[in-house]
């Protein structure tokens, strides 16, 4: 006669009712979690915003061919699609409103804005070599470099508008053009790198506001 096993009885589980107490406790305070959230929140954002502010770079970077030729920038109307690009003109540059300036880690080298001799709207920015500002330094009259409206001219450059000001005794130029001479596509590739590092950043932190955010489970 073969025995049969015993029938497992099934767990027991008792319910459990929910302490009052501990309901009526408050929420535990978390000053680390919160400012936690609220630097990956700032950080993603200012992420975001300096890959915007330097979208105009970018976009000059990855320009192909030959610069455009404009020919006598004293007779030349900008027009909107010159705006980021890479052109080249020949022109003399105007002294009376000339600004001189310098940027840090350039080596000794400054820089010369000055509007084009006959046509206040296009102004020309310059490198003047170490030791050759004053009367050694003789402008050029043929400029190749990158063309964009002041008022597109980015964190890089802001402060020129301010200088273009300035030197107009005060009154903004109306509708005024920068021609960066010198500053060719291939010099601002960095800013694609700097552009996928930034939004590295933004995507990781908001990746980290997702897992932290996410309620827990069970």
């Amino acid at each position: 006669m073969t025995r049969r096993p015993a029938a497992e009885m099934p767990p027991l589980v008792l319910p459990v009712e929910p302490d009052p107490e501990l309901e009526a406790l408050p929420a535990p305070r978390r000053p680390g979690r919160t400012l936690t959230l609220a630097t990956m929140s700032v950080t993603a954002l200012l992420a975001v915003g300096m890959a915007w502010a330097i979208r105009g770079e970018a976009r000059y970077a990855l320009h192909k061919g030959a610069p455009t030729s404009l020919g006598n920038l004293s007779e030349l109307e900008p027009r909107a699609d010159l705006a980021n690009t890479w052109v080249q003109g020949e022109a003399l540059l105007g002294s009376a409103k000339a600004v001189r300036y310098e940027r840090p880690l350039e080596g000794g080298d400054s820089y010369r804005l000055a509007p084009i001799a006959g046509n206040d709207r296009i102004w020309v920015q310059v490198r003047v070599p170490k030791n050759m500002e004053g009367p050694r330094f003789v402008p050029p009259t043929s400029f190749v470099g990158r063309m964009i409206p002041f008022s597109q001219a980015g964190i890089r450059y802001g402060g020129l508008t301010d200088a273009a000001t300035t030197a107009s005794g005060g009154k903004a130029p109306s509708g005024a053009w920068l021609l960066i001479d010198g500053e060719a596509p291939t010099t601002t590739r960095w800013s694609l790198g700097l552009i996928a590092l930034f939004v590295g950043f933004a995507a990781f932190n908001v990746w980290g506001l997702a897992r932290l955010l996410r309620p827990a489970e069970g």
